[in-house]
């Protein structure tokens, strides 16, 4: 147990369990508390939002020998299999690598067989949207005519490539990003499980370069809490993460503000120097604009705390009242230019051989140093 990951070793072992999927918890034990469970599923979010733990949680309640209204016990044969990953019944294709008719094919020949162990048959198919045409028509038949033992949950993050044929034989839900103040609760959960320390900047770090998905941010912990130190501070996290924090990238807003190139050069230059990943800097950068543009244009300042907390939860009030001060010295025009320049550069960074010339180009443009 001890050398599993992170984000395997704290999975969900209950719905009460899962975090920031509330709307979707809500109805599925509903249904099992009525014993009124479908025999198809869509499940459909980003990556990393808790998709396949969710339908697995699925798998084993439908199957729990002793379950009281819609909780797994996780003490029964069943449910013991199903953690342990050795049930027969519980068959996960990856549509990702296995996206032929053949593997559709053998799933409609399984899946006349009674279930070995349990009382279903679950089929969780992850990436769905990556079958052939030939191997959807091939599912939507047996979606078409499932027999009672069998309950199939198909998950995707791309929706719009599933065909219509097939969303309209599934009960649909949308799973959503976590925020931001979710996972931090949760890291923070994990990393007192683990008896280490970690500053509270360290964890919002950590829980913005996820960009909202739990299973992204359990990675980054994971890799955090690797150099064995039992007290993480938020400089530790930067060094490891090769991330930036927030004041860096107020700093840098506050020179393209001034136009001063010479500065925001200088500081690109150390950001490569200290070992920073650049196209996350510009990624963060690109943010802080974003929440600085939005900002600036609400002018109704009695409805400035709910829009804060609608767009810029994770900063402090002096980080706060920075952002809206930076924000005035700024036009709608500024805002669109910019926003296109670090987005162009933020692109170019992944292929460039030298990854700060593009956000130095930025720069240059942005200033008006273009003869």
């Amino acid at each position: 147990m001890e050398n599993l990951v992170l984000y395997r070793k704290y999975r969900p072992k209950t719905f009460n369990e899962v975090m920031g999927q509330d709307h979707v918890v809500r109805t599925l034990t509903n249904a099992l508390s009525l014993n009124k469970v479908a025999h198809a599923y869509l499940f459909c979010g980003p990556r990393g939002t808790g998709k396949t733990t969710v339908a697995r949680l699925l798998a084993k309640s439908v199957n729990c020998e002793n379950r009281k209204g819609s909780e797994p016990c996780n003490k029964c044969a069943a449910c013991t299999e199903i953690n342990e990953g050795r049930a027969m019944d519980l068959i996960e294709i990856d549509a990702a690598s296995n996206r032929g008719i053949d593997e559709i094919r053998e799933l409609r020949e399984g899946i006349k067989f009674a279930p070995a162990k349990l009382k279903y048959k679950v089929f969780i198919i992850d990436e769905v949207h990556m079958l052939t045409k030939e191997a959807f028509n091939a599912l939507l038949k047996t979606l078409e005519e499932p027999p009672a033992h069998a309950i199939f949950i198909l998950a995707t993050t791309e929706t719009h490539k599933v065909p219509q044929t097939i969303i309209s034989r599934c009960q649909r839900f949308d799973f959503h990003k976590l925020t931001l103040n979710k996972i931090v609760e949760r890291l923070k959960g994990i990393a007192s499980a683990e008896g280490v320390k970690i500053d509270k900047g360290a964890l919002e770090l950590i829980a913005l370069n996820a960009d909202g998905a739990a299973r992204d941010a359990e990675s980054l912990l994971g890799q955090v809490m690797a150099m064995e130190d039992k007290n993480i501070t938020l400089v530790e996290a930067q060094t490891i993460l090769g991330a930036t924090d927030i004041g860096a990238v107020m700093e840098v807003a506050g020179f393209l503000i001034k136009k001063d190139a010479k500065s925001a050069l200088g500081f690109i230059n150390k950001l490569v120097e200290d070992g920073y990943e650049l196209g996350q800097f510009a990624k963060s950068l690109i943010n802080y604009l974003r929440k600085m543009m939005i900002l600036a244009s609400w002018k109704q300042d009695g409805e400035m705390e709910k829009i804060r907390q609608l767009i810029a939860p994770e900063l402090t009030d002096e980080q706060f009242k920075i952002i809206l001060e930076q924000g005035q010295k700024l036009s709608s025009g500024d805002f669109i230019k910019l926003l296109r320049l670090f987005i162009r550069a933020e692109n170019e960074t992944k292929f460039s051989s030298l990854p700060q010339l593009p956000l130095e180009l930025a720069v240059v443009e942005w200033a008006g140093e273009t003869k």
